[in-house]
């Protein structure tokens, strides 16, 4: 089945340009389009897509209070921002809402499509440009301090063991007998209750926690 995109800009030769990049993929349809944030929550209740590609720049309520609504509500959906702006601080008040990546609207066609399959595998995509952003965040912040993986349950935990030692949310699914969105609500969970909004957070906080080194692996499955 092909990959069922929303898409909410509210510029219309955006939408425009992105119906034509999109139409030439065979994995990939757009099943509709939204103006504005209102639209994109009423689309993504009435349509149930996959994804949404979703700029930041949109009256009435910005991208991002609009990716919260549709985090809150549809925990499933997978969101994408595709943005203007390479501000570190809106690419982590971004990825801080749930959201799957952070593309830039001056990429590359193939990169678009790159972070789509990306963000649909489970993975975080972040354009090449903004991944310096990442590096220079500091990891321990103050949510993160007051973190306890003890505020986990059992199988949160036996996710990020997983999700540390580089598995995919599909790999994951198949070593415990998950859904893939079953996976995805556990690995959007945990990193909630964590404050993480990377990878390389989850894999830095599971080492500073000695969580690789522990027994709580020992009854885990072995990777993939």
């Amino acid at each position: 089945m092909p990959i069922r995109i929303l898409i909410a800009d509210d510029h219309t030769v955006v939408r425009s340009g992105l119906r034509a990049l999109l139409r030439v993929a065979t994995d990939l349809e757009i099943v509709g389009e939204a103006e504005n944030g209102t639209e994109a929550l009423l689309l993504t209740e009435q349509l149930h897509p996959d994804l949404v590609l979703l700029d930041i720049t949109m009256p009435p309520e910005n991208g991002i209070e609009t990716a919260k609504q549709l985090k809150d509500k549809f925990p499933q959906t997978i969101i994408l921002f595709l943005t203007m702006h390479e501000d570190e601080g809106l690419l982590h008040e971004a990825l801080r809402t749930g959201a799957a990546g952070y593309v830039i609207k001056r990429a590359e066609e193939t990169e678009i499509l790159q972070a789509i399959r990306t963000a649909i595998q489970g993975d975080i995509y972040v354009h090449p440009a903004m991944t310096r952003a990442l590096l220079h965040q500091p990891v321990t912040t103050q949510h993160r301090r007051g973190a306890l993986v003890d505020s986990l349950t059992p199988r949160e935990v036996e996710v990020l063991l997983l999700l540390a030692k580089g598995n995919t949310n599909r790999q994951i699914a198949g070593l415990l007998s998950l859904s893939v969105r079953t996976v995805e609500n556990h690995r959007a969970n945990l990193m909630g209750k964590l404050g993480l909004v990377s990878r390389v957070e989850l894999v830095n906080y599971a080492e500073e926690q000695g969580l690789l080194a522990s027994d709580r692996n020992r009854h885990l499955p072995p990777t993939l």
